[in-house]
């Protein structure tokens, strides 16, 4: 069994190659099982144990495990961790171990740039990123595949943080900088992205423009939300999966709140992959796209690696 380290892994998995694999991934076969999640309490520390298996036509077995402790920013780590098994679908024979956290971030961002592909308007460019952790640190680069990006913006409940990022950003030659009010970087914004941990909502409804997208990947349990319920009024909505409805604290709210409806969902990644139903219908219209997760993109990533590497 080979061992991609994280260098290795994340070479592989440039995003003008990950989001056409991705959109293949959706438009294809794959086999998805539900995922397994099970609450983690080791003393005063709470987590989250997630176990996402799939399989694919082409004859690749993945097996993710990944592991989600928010505390750990008091102690100065990631909160996410994860590991990824590939194996050969035909035999089970294991083909290789792949850094996990490198499959998260990078296919999660690369999900949402493949809805932002459907979903915001072809001459966006001005992005704002809500977060500071490894999968929002990636969102201009994603989104840059699929839209003309050339202003970053970057908020974080630490401002330090988003200040720290937004430096980053610029030694890697981004147009880019830290912002401390939300609400006008927000209504200033053409494309909103929160890859957060939240668990109250950090974006209002009422500070979202005609014509803007809001992107909805860090959330995945429904305990966590990034958007109230207002956000979702007025706006055509969207998820990677089925599972959103299930999963997603912003889309709970809103469905609660009657702002949403289950029928209102305008379509899936795969039905926007598949070609069987639109996306943007026109530039003034508000979009939402509202990302839980799948081991498809897991699976897509970790055969991109094992294909351009092995």
């Amino acid at each position: 069994m080979k061992h991609f380290d994280e260098h290795r892994t994340r070479s592989a998995l440039h995003f003008t190659r990950l989001v056409p694999a991705l959109r293949d991934a959706f438009a294809g076969a794959v086999s998805v099982p539900p995922r397994h999640v099970h609450a983690i309490e080791a003393g005063a520390d709470r987590g989250t144990v997630l176990i996402m298996p799939a399989w694919s036509e082409a004859g690749y077995l993945g097996i993710k495990t990944i592991n989600i402790f928010p505390g750990n920013s008091a102690h100065g780590l990631p909160g996410l961790h994860a590991t990824y098994v590939l194996y050969d679908a035909h035999t089970g024979v294991p083909l290789a171990l792949m850094d996990g956290n490198e499959i998260t971030a990078h296919r999660t961002a690369a999900a949402s740039a493949l809805g932002a592909s459907f979903l915001a308007r072809s001459d966006a460019r001005r992005l704002l990123v809500l977060g500071t952790g490894r999968v929002a640190r990636l969102l201009p680069a994603a989104h840059a595949s699929v839209r003309a990006i050339d202003e970053v913006q970057v908020w974080n409940h630490r401002p330090e943080g988003a200040e720290a990022l937004a430096a980053q950003w610029r030694s890697e030659g981004w147009n880019a900088q830290a912002v401390s009010d939300l609400e006008a970087a927000v209504r200033n914004a053409d494309i909103v992205s929160c890859a957060t941990l939240a668990t109250s909502p950090l974006v209002r409804g009422e500070w979202l423009s005609p014509g803007s997208h809001l992107d909805l990947i860090g959330s995945f349990t429904p305990q966590m939300r990034e958007a109230d319920p207002a956000c979702f009024a007025g706006a055509r909505t969207f998820v990677d999966t089925d599972e959103a409805l299930s999963k997603a604290g912003d889309l709970l709210d809103a469905i609660a709140a009657g702002t949403l409806s289950r029928e209102g969902v305008q379509a899936t990644l795969a039905e926007l992959c598949r070609g069987t139903r639109g996306g943007r219908a026109d530039d003034s219209e508000r979009t939402i796209f509202k990302a839980v997760g799948s081991a498809l993109e897991d699976l897509a990533a970790a055969t991109l690696v094992w294909q351009q590497e092995a």
